[in-house]
């Protein structure tokens, strides 16, 4: 029987997070040892508190572990605390499962994703098929890795640019069967635990974002593959804790760390020269798309005061210079 430990990492969505832990105890697992880590990241509105209730008023027991931070940790960093705690076990798990506080298993998701990893020797991860709450459609959960050439038609957004570059789209198709991909959503991911031991966990110097997509790229060089579950199913409701969407339309304006996590993912992985051409990519597209809009009326495809936040956050530290205000 293998062993499971389930990591949801909370910040101001304490309800969610216990409909979260709630769709994980109402499943059997069958064949595996599932245990609960739920993690409030110090949330202001009195959520650390209201999860203790919970924890005794719903008789969790030992099948749930509450671990009260009093700071603000981000994701990977909120995840590291359980995963290097689990690293000290004289036996540790054999997968461990994150599953968004906004995120909730719909059939026995994890021991499908447990069970394909156990069949498929070189694959250390799987991630579920994704679907909104007010649909049964499922929406983007795989994904390649991005590049200059990513980031530039994105910028863009123009249809023949994205045709000419679209095997370097981001995003793969929301409705592809089972197959391998590059990066998975973070949402509902599952992976062998000795594998992401060796590799270190998640990079603590991002806050949130990219930080997934670095440890399934250190994952993917270290010789392991990640596949998408088209059998395994979530619901998610995006962005619930910190209002970022990618599914919206609506131009909302990033925080400073979602610039800082952008360069130091590119920074990190393919060098500074490679960093500064994907944001000069990213600029010099997202002022195409300004001139494009404007002469059809249309809206930016850029974020809310992205030139000044993205000059600010995320090309200064390229450039060796401190990071601005935004």
């Amino acid at each position: 029987m293998a062993e499971i430990a389930v990591i949801v990492v909370n910040y101001n969505a304490g309800e969610l997070a216990l409909a979260a832990v709630e769709s994980v105890l109402a499943h059997a697992h069958p064949g595996h040892d599932v245990h609960v880590h739920l993690v409030d990241n110090a949330s202001p509105d009195g959520d650390g508190a209201m999860l203790s209730e919970a924890a005794e008023a719903r008789s969790w027991g030992a099948r749930v572990t509450l671990h009260l931070e009093r700071v603000n940790h981000g994701f990977g960093r909120g995840n590291n605390l359980v995963l290097e705690t689990l690293a000290k076990r004289a036996a540790p798990p054999d997968y461990v499962f994150l599953l968004n506080p906004d995120a909730q298993l719909e059939g026995e998701t994890i021991a499908t994703l447990a069970d394909f990893l156990a069949t498929h020797p070189k694959a250390a991860v799987a991630g579920a098929r994704i679907r909104q709450p007010d649909s049964p459609e499922p929406v983007t959960a795989a994904f390649r890795f991005p590049s200059a050439l990513s980031t530039l038609s994105a910028a863009i957004n123009f249809g023949p640019v994205a045709r000419a570059l679209a095997r370097h789209q981001v995003a793969l198709p929301p409705d592809i069967p089972t197959r391998r991909v590059d990066w998975v959503a973070g949402a509902a991911v599952l992976a062998r635990f000795d594998v992401w031991r060796e590799l270190g966990f998640f990079d603590p110097e991002y806050f949130l974002y990219f930080e997934e997509v670095d440890l399934m790229l250190r994952t993917a060089r270290a010789g392991w593959e990640c596949w998408h579950v088209a059998e395994a199913q979530v619901v998610h409701v995006e962005g619930a804790s910190t209002e970022v969407k990618s599914l919206v339309p609506e131009r909302t304006r990033r925080p400073a760390y979602w610039y800082h996590s952008w360069q130091h993912y590119f920074r990190k992985n393919h060098g500074r020269g490679y960093a500064l051409a994907s944001a000069a990519a990213w600029t010099g597209g997202a002022a195409i798309n300004h001139a494009l809009v404007r002469a059809r009326g249309g809206r930016a495809m850029a974020p809310k005061r992205f030139f000044g936040d993205f000059w600010a956050a995320g090309c200064r530290p390229l450039l060796g210079l401190p990071p601005g205000r935004i």
